[in-house]
């Protein structure tokens, strides 16, 4: 009696929007466990550990301020040129990094991946909650040297707007954009590597 083969085709009955939030809940220690290797790992075997964000910060914010405001002389409308692209680096860097993090998803925890089934979302999640530890470090030396500044100009326009309650919304907004980008980019280059190559 021949045996008939049988084709198999398995598909999402999920809609796009379902990304099984109550699924990465039921994962909450393997969360926790992640961001807290990842945080480790990151200053493990290091002397200053996490003062190296506040050096990163500081010394780009330098450079960009010599480049920017004293030999090309680009205007910062009134504001401090170092507390000026301090935020601005800030922004960007944490941007950056969780973009990285989305583009190398899935290559860089394929050794997860193949052991033991969790939702696939959690590593780049936890990864870009521990690049918001390091965005509150630098946040909290930008407010630091805004209160320095202010103490020593008492007459100066820099001062925290009532819009920095909105913060929140748009730290959510990079963290998203930055994930659901480098998403489409991880996944594009498990067929095309020239793609991670180019969002490195």
């Amino acid at each position: 009696m021949p045996i008939r083969s049988k084709e198999i085709i398995i598909k999402s009955k999920r809609s796009w929007f379902d990304l099984g939030f109550s699924e990465i809940f039921s994962f909450k220690d393997l969360f926790i466990l992640l961001i807290r290797r990842d945080f480790v790992t990151s200053y493990k075997q290091t002397i200053l550990g996490p003062f190296w964000v506040v050096i990163q910060a500081l010394a780009g914010s330098a450079v960009f301020t010599v480049i920017f405001g004293n030999i090309a002389g680009i205007p910062t409308d009134g504001h401090p040129a170092f507390l000026f692209y301090l935020c601005g680096n800030m922004a960007w860097q944490y941007f950056a990094q969780v973009f990285g993090l989305g583009s190398n998803a899935l290559q860089s925890n394929i050794g997860l991946f193949s052991k033991v089934y969790f939702p696939r979302l959690i590593p780049p999640l936890t990864q870009a909650f521990s690049s918001l530890l390091n965005f509150i470090i630098q946040l909290i030396v930008l407010l630091f040297a805004i209160w320095i500044y202010r103490s020593s100009n008492p007459g100066s326009i820099t001062c925290l707007s009532p819009f920095i309650f909105l913060l929140p919304l748009l730290v959510l907004q990079s963290a998203m954009l930055g994930l659901g980008v480098g998403f489409i980019i991880s996944a594009t280059s498990v067929k095309y590597r020239d793609l991670s190559r180019l969002a490195g």
